[in-house]
């Protein structure tokens, strides 16, 4: 465990109303002592100076007191509200260095919060995910999962593995009596809820990551197919420029929308084809690199023209994995009806709009998102792998039932075990630990 003192701000950098310096360790009750000129009442918010060497005021503003183990990180933790001055600032954690902290690293009030039992590391990722949060709903369910929804799923299909070891496990120490305790139907009626079980929480697992990470659509299509216009549809305001003239956009036009609480990177790019413009070549490679990364790629077919030809040209241009949905644009002047077709195409106009909401819907579905109900929670691609390991030991062990093999089935389901604790840092390695909190802000 820890034994130093750290010390960070933990409100946002640069000027404001107010600044909030954090101390935690050992050595607080002594540092708040001499910087104070007493240890603040537990709890309370305490107006006093916080004081130089020479026993000058650096500022005044309210100390609050948190002594262990009742605190964040379940150590000593003093609180500072200072005026909210980068200069003031810094000289108060110039002064608290003096006194015997030291500055904190990226994440490390929450990895002393997790190394001392005060949250396990799901919630931990979570306080991450909630300031990261880029809509309601994905901070909705990042407070959801800070308050311990997603590692109680978890611990439900922890629990019922732990009831299929303990009859396995019985049944071997049983193994000369007469009665096959591996082929009963308890047995196989527990394996049968565990699958269903494991169903549940990847699914929600998956609606998890797609909340926190939110996915990238990339407009793909020939010049003046009407790209831009369809992004300043989506966006709901002129996010790029739209003219008659080919080859408009050049470089990349990034936008950022919600679609009901699914944060989607929606990108504009140059339209796709031979050129012997230096500018516009550059934009066209950009736009397959693009392609190369995206979740998901709308082909924008421009409806007044040939669109088979169109679609064949750009169709090659793709990524052979990459999911991609075909918009007919320019309904208005083509005479298409808009909507959703009969072959899962959609015809739109990107100038009136019109079809463009069964678009957002379409989208929805194609990306494998479901509108985020109470139950939902924000998770994490490691999450989503453990569980899945998870799951391939549990179908292994399954497996093994019919060959009466208890022992090997019996040490799949303590990897199965191993996986999900994985998820909530009951089993986990210094360096996972490490990068996971290196991702944190500092003050957090």
């Amino acid at each position: 465990m820890p034994t130093d003192t750290i010390v960070a701000r933990a409100s946002a950098p640069g000027r404001g109303g107010v600044t909030v310096v954090r101390v935690s360790g050992a050595a607080v009750p002594q540092i708040a002592a001499q910087l104070l000129g007493e240890l603040p009442e537990a709890r309370y918010a305490t107006l006093t100076d916080f004081r130089a060497a020479d026993g000058g005021a650096i500022d005044t503003g309210l100390a609050l007191y948190f002594p262990a183990p009742h605190s964040f990180t379940g150590e000593h933790v003093l609180e500072l509200h200072a005026h909210g001055s980068p200069v003031v600032t810094e000289l108060l954690i110039e002064r608290l260095c003096e006194l015997g902290a030291r500055v904190a690293e990226a994440g490390e009030f929450s990895s002393r919060a997790f190394l001392n039992d005060k949250m396990d590391l799901a919630q931990a990722e979570a306080i991450a995910d909630l300031i990261d949060s880029s809509s309601r709903t994905a901070a909705r369910a990042a407070q959801r999962s800070l308050k311990g929804d997603f590692s109680q799923l978890v611990h439900h299909l922890n629990d019922q593995v732990t009831a299929l070891r303990v009859h396995v496990e019985a049944a071997l120490d049983f193994a000369e009596e007469e009665i096959d305790f591996l082929n009963d139907d308890a047995l196989r009626s527990r394996l049968e809820s565990t699958q269903q079980t494991f169903a549940s929480v990847t699914a929600t697992v998956r609606q998890g990551c797609l909340l926190r990470d939110g996915v990238t659509v990339v407009l793909a299509g020939q010049p003046n197919a009407g790209k831009s216009s369809l992004l300043n549809a989506l966006a709901g305001y002129d996010a790029a420029i739209v003219t008659d003239i080919a080859g408009t956009t050049r470089d990349l036009v990034r936008e950022q929308i919600d679609l009901q609480g699914l944060t989607v990177n929606v990108i504009d790019t140059a339209g796709l084809r031979a050129t012997g413009d230096a500018v516009e070549a550059e934009g066209v490679r950009r736009a397959r690199r693009e392609l190369e990364q995206a979740d998901h790629a709308l082909i924008i077919i421009d409806s007044t023209g040939d669109a088979a030809e169109q679609e064949t040209t750009l169709r090659a241009e793709l990524p052979a994995q990459l999911r991609c949905t075909v918009v007919c644009n320019k309904a208005d002047l083509s005479g298409l009806t808009p909507g959703l077709t009969d072959d899962n195409r959609i015809n739109l106009s990107a100038k009136t709009g019109a079809g463009v909401d069964e678009l957002r819907v379409h989208l929805t579905q194609q990306l494998g998102y479901e509108p985020a109900g109470e139950g939902s929670v924000t998770a994490r691609r490691r999450h989503l792998e453990s569980l899945r390991r998870a799951e391939a030991h549990f179908m292994t062990a399954a497996g093994l039932l019919e060959s009466s093999a208890g022992e090997l089935m019996a040490e799949e389901l303590l990897q199965v075990q191993n996986a999900l604790a994985e998820i909530t840092g009951q089993f986990s390695s210094d360096d996972l630990l490490g990068e996971i909190f290196a991702s944190f802000c500092i003050g957090k």
